[in-house]
């Protein structure tokens, strides 16, 4: 044994470890608004105490630990912490990265440790509405900002004719769309267009809505509460599925709805975590990022599901593509690849 190889191994273990109880940390101060108020300017804990109307002595342990992760700038000449430039577009612009809302999502999936056990033993998995409340927001919250920033100005321009057709006016199915962030982005960019999200999970369905209200947008946009395999409608121009197809058990049998709903020249857009083919190709760090999402949510959540399928959060384009074929589509191509995502445009 290499006492050396030891020595790194246990470093990784230190890393990972406090990162691990970072999350708690990032999340409580998620919850309490503490990254916003520090946005505001330097302070001392008492400062901050005072500012957001918390308890001075967790606050001054809660900065320390943020400061000694990265997360939080601490100078010690004042004695104050702050937020840089950069760390607060990260932290809480809502049209930043927002990592304190997308950390929601592993904390919130961390707490079915128990039930996601047991379906090792059982082999049942774990639905999605199972999971807690936070999973939700936090799912939301970490895919957004790769929508905001190539969704309407890269994946779309990159489907042949799509974007000339929604510019003009087109229909459009949002099929998985969880709280709508996908739905509305596309709402906003072409509002001659009018878009229906669906989700079997009532609650995101019901969060989507307000969303869609909220943003203005609630006469071009309709939710409804339908599975992949059930979703209302026909002559789609535009099918999409964003980060969502890997999660069903019966992916083969949404992809033949998509295909009766697509109007004769309409495209199917699928949008997956990107991946290799080959396990050697994603055991980096993003891989790692998604392989353990996929062990908590991805996988439980296709084996709860009848279908037989459970393609997991690390799939690669090869599955998705036989899946295609499957249903009786006859063109398939990527039609971009970012370091999150790979978009599919897969037509009759």
């Amino acid at each position: 044994m290499d006492n050396h190889t030891v020595r790194e191994f246990l470093g990784r273990f230190v890393a990972d470890v406090g990162a691990t109880g970072a999350a708690g940390s990032v999340v409580v101060g998620n919850r309490l608004g503490l990254y916003r108020a520090l946005a505001e300017g330097a302070a001392t804990p008492a400062e901050l105490a005072e500012r957001t109307e918390c308890h001075e002595r967790p606050l001054a342990e809660w900065l320390r630990g943020q400061a000694a992760g990265g997360y939080v700038t601490f100078d010690a000449a004042t004695d104050r912490f702050s937020l840089t430039e950069e760390q607060a577009f990260c932290l809480v612009d809502p049209d930043g990265p927002n990592i304190s809302t997308a950390y929601r999502l592993v904390l919130g999936y961390l707490r079915a440790e128990e039930q996601i056990a047991e379906s090792f033993r059982t082999g049942t998995g774990l639905p999605w509405h199972a999971h807690h409340e936070d999973v939700f927001t936090g799912c939301a919250a970490f895919y957004r900002p790769g929508y905001v920033a190539d969704l309407v100005p890269n994946w779309i321009p990159a489907l042949d004719g799509v974007q000339a057709k929604l510019e003009a006016g087109a229909r459009v199915a949002d099929v998985g769309c969880g709280l709508g962030e996908s739905a509305l982005l596309m709402a906003q960019a072409f509002p001659r267009s009018s878009i229906v999200g669906s989700d079997y999970h009532m609650a995101s369905v019901d969060e989507a809505r307000k969303r869609a209200a909220e943003a203005g947008v609630g006469e071009r946009v309709r939710f409804e509460i339908a599975s992949a395999q059930e979703f209302t409608g026909e002559d789609y121009d535009l099918v999409a599925m964003f980060d969502c197809l890997h999660d069903m058990g019966d992916p083969v049998g949404a992809a033949r709805r998509v295909r009766e709903a697509l109007a004769p020249d309409g495209t199917w857009m699928v949008v997956e975590p990107a991946a290799g083919d080959t396990v050697a190709d994603n055991l980096h760090p993003v891989g790692r990022l998604y392989y353990s999402g996929s062990t908590f949510l991805c996988v439980p959540a296709a084996l709860s599901q009848p279908g037989g399928h459970a393609l997991g959060a690390q799939a690669g384009e090869a599955p998705i593509r036989r899946i295609a074929a499957e249903a009786g589509f006859t063109r398939f191509r990527k039609a971009a690849q970012g370091t999150f995502n790979a978009v599919y445009e897969i037509r009759p």
